[in-house]
């Protein structure tokens, strides 16, 4: 394995057809040797978040809602929350003030983040499988800023696509069906 992507943004290639990741985002929290895994930012359900984690509900970013992580164990909740600076028991820093949190403890007075996300499940991928799914093209790995994490989800993908320099900033106009262009 040549590098490691983690702590960085894997962007769908809109022609990556699979239905558990067609124009998703997904923030990626490790990737090795053993493989990878992440959770995916921009599919929100309607599920109020502060009703299954109600100790969390003042911290949660808006809109507030349970986001869909991945099709790996939707049973268990994975938190993402950003601090002013990472350091401290309980949590990896992923970049910039962002990373993991433990959600089935209630939140640290001493230790507040100013914002959570919550994601149902996660992504993840064997040891070799994302490798070979990004020498196929099927991802865009991207810097991520906060506000990718934390921001309005709807059109995180083109946003996403839009800033970024040269060729790659087309894609965020990709049609869905190329037999409408």
């Amino acid at each position: 394995m040549a590098a490691s992507f983690s702590g960085k943004l894997l962007v769908a290639n809109p022609e990556l057809r699979d239905p558990n990741f067609y124009r998703t985002v997904v923030l990626l929290f490790e990737h090795g040797e053993d493989g990878a895994f992440g959770t995916i930012l921009n599919r929100p359900t309607k599920e109020e978040a502060g009703e299954h984690l109600p100790a969390w509900a003042n911290l949660l970013a808006e809109p507030g809602l349970v986001y869909i992580g991945g099709p790996v164990q939707n049973d268990v909740a994975v938190g993402v929350a950003e601090w002013s600076e990472i350091d401290g028991e309980g949590r990896d820093g992923l970049f910039s003030g962002v990373g993991f949190i433990d959600l089935t403890d209630p939140p640290d007075s001493d230790d507040l983040p100013e914002q959570v996300r919550v994601y149902s499940g996660y992504s993840g991928w064997d040891a070799g499988q994302l490798e070979v799914e990004m020498a196929i093209d099927s991802w865009f790995v991207i810097e991520p800023i906060v506000s990718d994490v934390f921001g309005d989800p709807a059109d995180l993908w083109s946003r996403i696509l839009r800033r970024q320099p040269g060729r790659l900033s087309l894609y965020a106009q990709y049609p869905h069906d190329l037999t409408t262009n």
